[in-house]
């Protein structure tokens, strides 16, 4: 492997990492997001679970129909 080409790999790597985390701050300020119908969430003492079912199942379906779409675009 080149070094041009490691570079260039580090770069797209780390230009994920960021949009990763800029994503991660984005929904975190979402206020139904962890509250959706099917997302549970369970409180004894000290110790909390959450249980979000609901928000896995509409991000599985955002993340499915993006990827479709991205991949119908860069293969034509």
């Amino acid at each position: 492997m080149d070094l041009g080409d490691l570079g260039r790999l580090l770069l797209v790597v780390g230009a994920v990492i960021v949009f990763a985390g800029q994503l991660l701050l984005t929904i975190g300020r979402l206020p139904w997001l962890g509250y959706l119908p099917g997302d549970i969430h369970l409180r004894r003492g000290n110790l909390s679970c959450s249980v979000l079912m609901g928000t896995s199942i509409l991000l599985s379906l955002l993340l499915t129909v993006v990827l479709n779409l991205l991949l119908r675009l860069l293969n034509r």
